[in-house]
């Protein structure tokens, strides 16, 4: 009988990128416009401050997810390109380590030998990368969807907050964004946990906690030195 298992270990790669870029957003931009709040600036000021933290922050996760990485798959394509040489100029050497790294595993020196050459004459280059690189479809570096995926989470995270301001008193901003944010972290932290298959318990404290951390700093700078004397 079949039994179909369900693992999440392919969503990786956009679930951190995701995970990451709203987190951010929600934090960075709840956290400006909390300081600024807290300077009794005006609710114009507060607005053009949010949005340009959006789009400042958006356009950061993006570039910085991009280059990252793009860093990560160069150096993942340049070993492959490596073992693609070595395997050109050495394949027995190569079919040696293969069967090595199995060994190395639990299986005994022939069974090893067989698993080697059999992976090695379906596909000598990914049975390298895969078993002696630790790179695969699954986990293998994508710039593009990495960038993309930050920086729309990002905005979608920043965008909570920063309605706030357009429907909330400003003498209410402070603790309104505060405490709405930390609900959103909470509620964030707990998909993730959900979409990831980890303790949603753990994830909630998590980002809560460092958003509080970060919000209450903001709002401590902006009180202290904003106000006009």
């Amino acid at each position: 009988m079949s039994h179909a298992e369900k693992h999440r270990t392919h969503r990786v790669g956009w679930l951190r990128a995701a995970v990451l870029g709203a987190n951010d957003g929600i934090v960075s931009t709840a956290s400006l416009i909390v300081g600024v709040a807290a300077a009794d600036a005006s609710r114009a000021s507060i607005l053009i401050a949010g949005v340009a933290g959006l789009v400042a922050g958006a356009m950061s996760m993006a570039a910085g997810e991009y280059v990252s990485v793009s860093s990560q798959s160069d150096t993942e394509q340049a070993d492959l390109d490596r073992e693609r040489g070595e395997l050109a100029s050495d394949a027995a050497q190569e079919h040696a380590e293969l069967a090595a790294i199995y060994v190395t595993r639990g299986l005994d020196a022939e069974l090893a030998r067989q698993v080697a050459t059999q992976l090695t004459a379906h596909d000598a280059l990914g049975a390298h990368a895969r078993d002696e690189l630790g790179i695969s479809d699954t986990l293998s570096a994508r710039p593009v969807q990495a960038a993309m995926a930050s920086a729309g989470t990002f905005a979608v995270g920043a965008v909570m907050p920063l309605l706030l301001v357009l429907f909330v008193p400003a003498r209410a901003l402070v603790w309104t964004v505060s405490g709405s944010s930390l609900f959103f972290l909470a509620l964030l932290g707990s998909l993730a946990a959900r979409a990831g298959g980890s303790p949603v318990g753990k994830s909630v404290a998590r980002v809560t906690f460092w958003g509080a951390l970060a919000m209450a700093l903001t709002a401590g700078v902006g009180a202290m030195f904003g106000a006009a004397p």
